[in-house]
């Protein structure tokens, strides 16, 4: 377990003077980790979010701000229901951070945990749920397991009973997108290798054809298929590497120019993210390199073997 924090939720509805919007206000404190907001803030500062005192200030999401027609610094009116009645608060907006996950910018502002807690008629020691964050996500299912067998349908002193749920679990649909996404990714790099082995026997084949009489003069002054054949292959190794050199270049160039200027645009109603995300895995890139290399050879072995075909007499007659 790496880190775990409290929060508290109240839903309520913020209102201006020409609209308004339900939201849910997820009250949080100093012990919650605000690095992804952090990561993705439009402009103003988070507050110092605390536990004991409230700071009647909100952090609301650009899609939010652009629906209501607020500002940073802008002062709005946050109504509660309940069974009590209605109560009233007046938030500052401190900052507005852009997530383009529309199902959650659409509903979530963040306030003060001690605030959340008042406004739900809670004692200091009440909060909605805790939010556990693993170590290392390949082990989420596990850790899951064990936050099962000891927490779930146990009941606390004020009488809730205490359930859990995975990111995933709460999050099918973003999860089913990406492992999707995946999938394509393989599906590409199999098309892509497919293309290269027939480019490449296309060539050696080309090469081996072109170069009938010489074979057919090695033959004769007594060189051997299988020294002939490596000689081809060792050209198409070079051939390949020569290509691969280019290629990564090119390839990093691209990788490095969108890191620094988002050049490409994505649309964040459909894949969350505004521009191409990239990455640079000295592990991935160097497998996929060694990968690529020595299927582009294996498949051009079977070609090679035409050279036995070739009868030095029948060869050099045409010369």
């Amino acid at each position: 377990m790496k880190h775990v924090q409290r929060f508290a939720v109240k839903q309520g509805i913020l209102k201006t003077d020409k609209d308004f919007l339900g939201v849910a206000f997820k009250g949080i404190a100093a012990d919650y980790d605000t690095t992804f907001i952090h990561q993705n803030l439009v402009t103003g500062t988070i507050p110092h979010f605390s536990d004991s005192a409230g700071k009647q200030q909100v952090v609301i999401s650009q899609a939010i701000a652009d629906q209501l027609n607020l500002k940073l610094g802008d002062k709005v009116f946050a109504y509660f229901i309940d069974n009590t009645g209605v109560k009233a608060r007046r938030f500052t907006i401190a900052a507005i951070y852009q997530t383009n996950l529309s199902q959650f910018d659409k509903v979530t502002c963040f306030i003060d945990l001690y605030t959340a807690v008042k406004l739900n008629a809670w004692e200091t020691d009440q909060a909605s749920g805790a939010e556990l964050t693993v170590n290392d996500f390949n082990l989420l299912n596990q850790t899951a397991a064990r936050v099962v067998e000891k927490v779930n349908r146990t009941i606390d002193s004020y009488g809730e009973t205490y359930s859990s749920q995975t990111i995933q679990e709460m999050n099918p649909q973003i999860f089913s997108w990406l492992d999707l996404l995946d999938l394509n990714v393989w599906i590409i790099l199999g098309l892509m290798l497919a293309v290269a082995g027939v480019t490449m026997i296309s060539g050696l084949l080309i090469i081996i054809l072109e170069r009938t009489a010489m074979i057919g003069i090695l033959k004769a002054i007594g060189a051997r298929n299988t020294t002939i054949r490596r000689t081809f292959l060792w050209f198409a190794v070079f051939t390949i590497g020569k290509g691969m050199l280019i290629g990564n270049l090119i390839g990093l160039g691209l990788i490095v120019l969108q890191h620094y200027t988002g050049l490409v645009k994505l649309n964040p109603a459909t894949y969350y993210v505004s521009t191409v995300p990239v990455e640079f895995n000295l592990f991935v890139w160097l497998l996929l390199n060694v990968a690529t290399l020595v299927i582009s050879v294996f498949v051009l072995i079977a070609p090679s073997y035409l050279v036995s075909k070739i009868n030095p007499a029948a060869s050099m007659r045409y010369e």
